[in-house]
């Protein structure tokens, strides 16, 4: 056990304690079983960390582990519960469970054994968290962490700090909170930057040049790690997975022909939908259906985006215009919590009633002409005006 904390005292020395994602207070909770899920590079493992050193100041009663540890070659995770559990612990994080054999089973027992420990763990957003040998779902609160919105953007990058909205408040408020906000600053630069580099917090770090090569990494780690954890892929599913990416990256968004694709692929219809669906849980797409029609296992999206715009600026040098408007949109909009839908009409229905047409400052109102509740998102204007609501301010609902 000496190694595992020798280790964690070396992440906490480098872990950054001024500035924190917009999930951390839900982590300081009384939940004894709490999974958090989200796309590799946004920030989990330094939420562990600094919940760890704010809320266990001594670091007598809080470890943190990652389950791809050589320790966990001869020795089990309830294993470690116990020992931590006797020593006077009573926190245990644990990072990428996924990676950690019979997970379900092991929390389970630590849960049930352990009355008095709190058990906090990461893990892809591709694993279902539900499904295992085990049923935790009595027992496990879930909270998944997206990447930045371009409110927290603009804090960490730039120092800017500013509240967020609700989404009632953007629609209803449009004009005063843009007038109240551009007295501190002038955000369509900063926005055509966020669009491109903005959504992984890693952005503060990095040399922008190795952007694109970092980006597509994470993809590839998601299929050839994750993936291969959770679902047992075979290097020839992940190559077909990347292939059919290539696929999408090429005319993203995306309304697929499934049997056309499935041809060119050389694979089962039904199997260019389940790779969909996977694509989709682990967070590198967006899939979206018309009102009424849910994403759900063998059912065929009816549009298909990349999920944040760092991806699509990744895959194509210089994606449409119109296409990267419409993924922030919909990305901040679903990050947010709001179900988002294909309208007949407009692009989107936020929430069954809400319409949305999305594009540049000159569209005019015809696409959403005689429609209720409906609204212009406008690309390069920095004030609300009426139902015309700055694109970048759906960038504040986080």
């Amino acid at each position: 056990m000496e190694e595992l904390l020798s280790y964690q005292s070396n992440l906490l020395a480098n872990t950054n304690k001024d500035w924190y994602r917009y999930l951390y207070p839900r982590i300081a909770s009384n939940e004894r079983l709490l999974g958090l899920k989200g796309l590799r590079g946004v920030g989990k493992t330094t939420l562990l960390l600094q919940y760890l050193a704010n809320g266990h100041q001594d670091l007598e009663t809080g470890m943190y582990v990652t389950a791809d540890h050589p320790y966990f070659y001869q020795h089990s995770l309830f294993d470690l519960a116990s020992q931590w559990y006797s020593h006077k612990g009573r926190l245990l994080l644990v990072d990428e469970i996924h990676k950690y054999p019979n997970w379900s089973r092991e929390l389970k027992l630590i849960y049930d054994g352990h009355p008095d420990l709190q058990l906090i763990f990461t893990s892809s957003s591709a694993l279902d968290l539900y499904r295992g040998e085990s049923d935790l779902s009595r027992r496990l609160m879930t909270l998944e962490l997206h990447g930045m919105s371009f409110r927290e953007y603009l804090s960490l990058v730039e120092g800017l700090n500013f509240p967020s909205f609700s989404l009632e408040e953007v629609l209803n408020n449009a004009t005063s909170i843009t007038r109240e906000l551009t007295t501190s600053f002038q955000p369509l630069s900063y926005f055509k930057s966020y669009l491109k580099e903005g959504y992984f917090p890693f952005i503060k770090e990095i040399n922008r040049d190795t952007l694109q090569f970092r980006l597509l990494r994470i993809v590839n780690t998601v299929l050839e790690s994750d993936l291969t954890y959770i679902e047992d892929y075979s290097a020839s599913n992940i190559m077909k997975i990347k292939k059919l990416l290539g696929v999408i990256a090429a005319s993203a968004p995306f309304e697929p022909n499934i049997s056309k694709i499935a041809h060119k692929l050389q694979i089962g219809r039904n199997t260019v939908v389940s790779y969909l669906g996977r694509l989709y849980e682990a967070r590198i797409l967006t899939l979206i259906s018309k009102p009424g029609r849910g994403i759900t296992a063998l059912q065929k999206p009816d549009k298909i985006y990349f999920e944040n715009s760092a991806f699509a600026y990744a895959f194509q040098n210089q994606p449409n215009i119109g296409t990267i408007r419409e993924t922030f949109f919909g990305n901040q909009i679903k990050n947010a919590g709001h179900k988002l839908s294909l309208s007949s009409q407009a692009d989107f229905v936020v929430d069954g009633k809400y319409e949305f047409e999305v594009g540049g400052k000159s569209k005019d109102s015809r696409q959403i002409k005689g429609l209720d509740n409906s609204f212009l998102a406008l690309d390069d204007m920095e004030i609300g005006i009426g139902h015309k609501i700055p694109l970048w301010l759906f960038g504040f609902l986080y």
